[in-house]
């Protein structure tokens, strides 16, 4: 049992730690750099990124990471020895569900809105500002909060680590 906490413990830290990472390298990198090109450049890179991004090495990581840290949250409960980190456990838990509940009311509408916009080399640039600015905005600040929320989870799940 020791081995299966372990194992779920680091696999749910790790995966978490990706998607902590993929989320906060579009905070400080991607967004702030498609930020200073033209309109059709952002919607095109984010519609081609959107695309891109639906593959299993990332279904894998995203939904890993609830998935394992319940499991690993479950294990400690079982043993009296190891229930100090339930609380930790719980609540990255559930700042990383938080997180999917905004990619999946905010994000992932605004991604398919910006898919359902066509493609930025056959509108106007007009069009193109329009589609930019109905997205850039609040997929920004919908993505601030899943890097801050996943970042609390991550720390969490280090810290249970340490009680580990």
């Amino acid at each position: 049992m020791e081995t299966a906490r372990t194992a779920t413990l680091i696999a749910a830290t790790i995966t978490t730690g990706l998607i902590s990472g993929l989320f906060y390298a579009f905070t400080v990198a991607v967004m702030p750099g498609l930020a200073r090109s033209s309109d059709k450049t952002l919607v095109e890179t984010m519609q081609n990124i959107n695309r891109a991004i639906l593959n299993g090495w990332f279904i894998l990581a995203y939904l890993g990471a609830p998935l394992l840290t319940a499991a690993t949250l479950v294990l400690h409960a079982t043993d009296p020895d190891t229930r100090d980190a339930i609380v930790p456990l719980a609540v990255a838990l559930a700042t990383y569900v938080a997180t999917m509940a905004i990619t999946g009311r905010i994000n992932i509408p605004l991604n398919n809105a910006l898919e359902q916009a066509g493609s930025p080399e056959h509108t106007d640039t007009t069009t193109a500002h329009t589609t930019r600015t109905t997205y850039e905005t609040p997929w920004n600040k919908a993505n601030t909060w899943r890097t801050l929320l996943t970042t609390v989870s991550l720390v969490l799940l280090s810290y249970a680590l340490t009680l580990h």
